[in-house]
């Protein structure tokens, strides 16, 4: 069964950093680019930034200069590190793969399962 499993997060100061990761497990082969959304209380989810298979990267203005994303292809594992953390940074983070190469074949629009991030005043 493929699952994009997210760790990291938690609970850190303003000013703070953390680093999530975003792992593909399963019988699977690569990773296309893949997405990294916030979704706060009472929001709908925003894409926040995102990466190609080929490592580039692009990022909303509110992240821009403080949000890295980068990827290892071997791993099929992609990471968020974000640092000078803000309150309204606080949500739960998604990663998102549009295209998972498997052995029985691509899958399309693929979740992590989320995970909170709370950014203390």
């Amino acid at each position: 069964q493929v699952q994009l499993v997210q760790s990291g997060g938690g609970l850190v100061q303003a000013g703070g950093s953390l680093r999530l990761s975003c792992a593909a497990s399963g019988s699977i082969s690569s990773i296309n680019a893949v997405g990294w959304y916030r979704e706060a209380a009472g929001n709908r989810r925003e894409l926040i930034g995102g990466i190609t298979s080929g490592g580039s990267t692009n990022y909303d203005d509110s992240v821009k200069g403080r949000f890295t994303i980068s990827r290892d292809n071997a791993k099929n594992t992609v990471w968020l590190q974000m640092n000078s953390l803000k309150p309204e940074d606080t949500g739960v983070y998604y990663c998102n793969a549009d295209r998972i190469e498997t052995m029985s074949g691509p899958l399309y629009d693929y979740w992590g399962q989320g995970t909170q991030v709370t950014v203390s005043s």
